[in-house]
């Protein structure tokens, strides 16, 4: 059994994990799943680890997953407590030095057009579940945004990278070239679109589990 460590996306909040949440608990893994301060001006890099490792505790065996955004707080967490893997789910994956306002033109992102904000990260979501999400999102306002990603490399933690294979924001042409380049491996896919967690929340614990047994990541 591991303690799964969930840090959501920009805008998101730890319901974006509720379905992940039971299907781990259910399973006898401990789950913590943050409420990042995204809604605090003054809150920047140190305050979003600090939200992440004052939840955690004392607790051990950490496997520590970072959703979209999330990959710019969750590599931190991860060398910080020494944990025995991080996983990059959808990711944005910083360079050191890089802010998240940089990240986009660096990667040379083009956002979607025509798109509805639901069309490109719920696309397969059941639509009840897409119902509710609206009442959960949050204002990011913090300030993160303009600060340079403060490790000077990559932590010393294996690590995977799982994209979604019908994701309409970060496509998966799109996030094999950033993984590429930016860690040199190649990753791993899962049906589902940017959220992931709400749309194959099953699929995603047998992913995350079979994770525990493989062999050593990358």
């Amino acid at each position: 059994m591991a303690t799964f460590v969930l840090i959501h996306g920009g805008g998101g909040s730890a319901w974006d994990f509720h379905l992940l949440e039971a299907e781990l608990t259910g399973r006898g893994h401990d789950v913590v799943a943050v409420n990042l301060p995204i809604d605090d001006e003054k809150a920047g890099f140190p305050e979003h680890v600090d939200a992440v490792v004052n939840a955690i505790g004392d607790r051990e065996d950490l496997v520590v997953l970072g959703h979209s955004y999330g990959g710019f707080t969750a590599p931190i967490v991860a060398g910080k407590l020494s944990a025995r893997l991080l996983v990059l789910l959808t990711p944005m994956i910083p360079k050191p030095g890089e802010t998240p306002g940089d990240w986009w033109g660096n990667t040379g992102f083009e956002d979607a057009e025509g798109l509805t904000d639901e069309e490109k990260f719920f696309n397969g979501v059941p639509a009840d579940i897409v119902a509710e999400a609206g009442s959960h999102g949050r204002n990011q306002v913090s300030a993160e945004w303009g600060q340079p990603w403060p490790l000077d490399e990559w932590p010393d933690v294996p690590t995977k990278v799982l994209i979604g294979r019908e994701d309409r924001f970060f496509t998966p042409e799109f996030q094999r070239r950033v993984v590429q380049d930016r860690l040199g491996i190649a990753p791993d896919e899962i049906d589902g679109p940017h959220s992931v967690p709400l749309s194959h929340p099953k699929e995603l614990a047998d992913r995350l589990e079979s994770y525990l047994t493989s062999g050593p990541a990358a």
